[in-house]
């Protein structure tokens, strides 16, 4: 089990499992979108949760902190089926190569951008938990 892994599996079994606010935002669900949707979280300050594309959005914050912080490669983390086992919309790379392809192709980001403070603390909390 590799550092990153350990924590998130101490850090859930420390603590009821993570899930969105989902009071603050209206849901949407658009399939047919999730190259475009993802992007917009990385982008905007969205008023909704656009599912699926929310669900790439931040298995890519995530893959990419984890890549950075433990000296992992980026698709071999975004490939872990266990990225996000509390997202039922997850899909890991191998199942969606080519949105995850897409949208890394057009991303350009910064964790002060859009979404990704938010999502920045829940990688916080699970990772730096000590």
């Amino acid at each position: 089990m590799k550092e990153w892994q350990a924590r998130q599996e101490i850090y859930r079994r420390l603590n009821k499992p993570t899930t969105d606010d989902l009071s603050k935002f209206d849901i949407v669900w658009r399939p047919d979108t999730i190259v475009e949707d993802a992007l917009k979280h990385f982008k905007e300050h969205v008023g909704e949760w656009i599912y699926p594309g929310k669900s790439y959005f931040v298995a890519i914050c995530y893959a990419t902190w984890i890549a950075n912080e433990f000296h992992e490669n980026l698709i071999e983390v975004l490939d872990d089926p266990d990225l996000l086992p509390d997202d039922p919309y997850f899909l890991p790379y191998n199942l969606a190569r080519e949105e995850y392809d897409q949208i890394l192709k057009n991303l350009k980001w910064h964790d002060t951008d859009g979404m990704v403070p938010d999502v920045r603390k829940y990688y916080d909390e699970e990772m730096h938990y000590d």
